[in-house]
């Protein structure tokens, strides 16, 4: 299992798309994240390479098509090498 999937709260912070699990955690208990057009109810769902994320970013939303899992919280350039915006 290793390398093929990643709890979504732990992806959107190894992603840098939130400053912290905890607030991803809320960011998804409060609904405001989407996996494949259906929103996430529990911060331990599985996503994997080929997944779509939706979730709001400043006033409007980002969407994300995930290309790799990262296997840490490495610097931006890495982590953005994971993903792209579609």
């Amino acid at each position: 299992m290793a390398g093929t999937s990643l709890r979504i709260d732990k992806l959107l912070w190894h992603l840098r798309l939130s400053k912290s699990r905890s607030l991803a955690q809320a960011l998804i208990g409060e609904g405001h994240v989407r996996l494949n057009g259906n929103r996430v109810e529990k911060p331990s769902v599985e996503v994997k390479v080929g997944d779509t994320i939706t979730m709001p970013r400043g006033q409007g939303a980002v969407a994300i098509r995930l290309l790799s899992i990262p296997q840490r919280r490495g610097p931006a350039p890495e982590a953005q090498a994971c993903y792209t915006e579609i």
